[in-house]
């Protein structure tokens, strides 16, 4: 009996040891919550000297609580800098960073790239800080800033321009893979805003905000995107990429990847008559049989005359594809593809079937206008009627900048070039018609225009 009480007063005493515990690890949290609205406070505040007791306290004991702990932080290094204090400030400066990769490894991209950034910003060379910069390439590119992915990218142009393009192709096609799935997913939040305003609701504050941040997001990728298309220009030419990929394709003949980035690139740069393009094609279709291998072969049947084999390719590519921005990209690709062979109305048709899925895919809306635009002479039966050809390519092309701002810069070509070919007003007096009007643009365009004058 005396043993059976002596149990039981040890259970009861476990049990009141492990309520403590979680008194106490109760209090721990809720203290350290305390203390972080405290830390907030001090730096909102510009009281410094406080918010840095606190910052080392919260690091220490609270250290996945709130990444702003860190954010925060580095307010304080910066003051620390302002001020004089520049070794300690560097020092704590690199500890948040760490801290912060260590229990919050979201975002290394932007984080790794600020690293540099801080880095060379206070005294150090771009070499002794560019292993930062590589580790913000290889978490995600597409987090980095828009300078400091030119500069990444610089230097392996330079180091590898005479010995490894490969090196130079496959970084410029990680990035831009990175900014095509981070594009994609602001255009759908971009769409979804725009198509609300075109509602007549008027947006929220927040929503007024999103629709800002996809907008500078966007631009900026297409800022980027152009920039490095102008860097590596002379290497995405047939005679360059031609034998490359013919020297690395049986090394490569079962790599999906390789063989998606070579076919795709070949398919964009007009290389599709070297007889390595069908090749490459049917490798990836083998490698993997995937919706956008399924469209690059459905593109060589086409050319074989094999049209109605062709079609059940792509039906059987957009069944595969269940995301909306690649079933898009899919049917822009396939518009492209009927473009390039004179055959616009299809291209208009798949266009436009591109933009249900994506209505944020202002290349499109570009195409369509470049093919209004090469119709002028055929699709107007005076000057008149011809210019007014440009007025609806001219509507495309301010469309395309309107739903995707990533092409805003090339839109702006278009509608420039566009702008100075519409009707004047003394074509307009002489044809009897006037500025804001309807016009019908005539054959395989049909499309009632509002009229528009220079």
């Amino acid at each position: 009996m005396d043993t059976m009480k002596k149990f039981t007063y040890i259970i009861a005493g476990l049990f009141l040891l492990t309520a403590a515990v979680n008194v106490n690890a109760q209090l721990d949290q809720q203290e350290c919550t305390v203390e972080y609205n405290l830390f907030k406070g001090d730096v909102q505040g510009k009281n410094f000297a406080a918010a840095k007791t606190r910052l080392d306290k919260l690091m220490t004991n609270c250290p996945t609580l709130s990444v702003n702990i860190y954010k925060l932080g580095s307010k304080i290094s910066d003051n620390m800098i302002a001020n004089g204090d520049k070794v300690a400030g560097v020092a704590l400066q690199n500890k948040v960073n760490q801290e912060r990769i260590k229990h919050f490894p979201k975002d290394l991209g932007k984080v790794y790239s600020d690293w540099f950034s801080f880095c060379v910003e206070n005294g150090s060379s771009e070499e002794s800080c560019f292993h930062y910069l590589d580790k913000g390439y290889k978490a995600d590119p597409s987090g980095m800033s828009a300078k400091n992915i030119y500069l990444y990218f610089d230097v392996v142009l330079e180091q590898n321009k005479n010995s490894n393009v490969q090196r130079i192709l496959d970084t410029y096609d990680d990035i831009n893979d990175a900014l095509e799935d981070k594009s994609g997913k602001y255009q759908q939040k971009l769409s979804k805003l725009l198509a609300k305003e075109d509602a007549g609701k008027v947006l929220g504050k927040k929503e007024a905000k999103s629709k800002r941040i996809a907008e500078a997001v966007l631009r900026n990728i297409g800022i980027i995107s152009g920039g490095l298309e102008q860097k590596v220009e002379e290497l995405l030419t047939c005679e360059r990429l031609v034998p490359i990929y013919k020297r690395d394709f049986e090394t490569n003949k079962t790599n999906a990847q390789w063989l998606k980035r070579a076919v795709s690139r070949m398919f964009h740069k007009g290389c599709k008559e070297d007889p390595l393009y069908e090749q490459l094609a049917k490798n990836y279709a083998s490698a993997s049989p995937s919706a956008d291998a399924y469209i690059f072969v459905a593109g060589i049947l086409e050319k074989q005359g094999k049209t109605s084999e062709a079609l059940e390719m792509r039906k059987k590519a957009f069944g595969l594809e269940t995301d909306p921005i690649r079933k898009a990209r899919f049917l822009l690709n396939t518009a492209q593809d009927f473009a390039s062979k004179g055959q616009k109305g299809q291209a208009r048709k798949y266009a436009y079937e591109a933009l249900t899925y994506n209505p944020s895919l202002g290349k499109a809306y570009l195409l369509i206008a470049s093919m209004y635009a090469s119709s002028a002479n055929s699709c107007g039966n005076d000057e008149f009627s011809k210019r007014m050809v440009y007025v609806a390519a001219l509507n495309k092309a301010v469309k395309a900048a309107v739903v995707d701002p990533s092409i805003s810069s090339r839109a702006r070509r278009y509608i420039k070039s566009y702008s100075s070919n519409i009707p004047t007003t003394s074509m307009a007096f002489a044809k009897g018609v006037k500025s804001g009007e309807s016009f019908r643009v005539g054959c395989w365009i049909g499309e009632t225009v509002t009229v528009k004058l220079r």
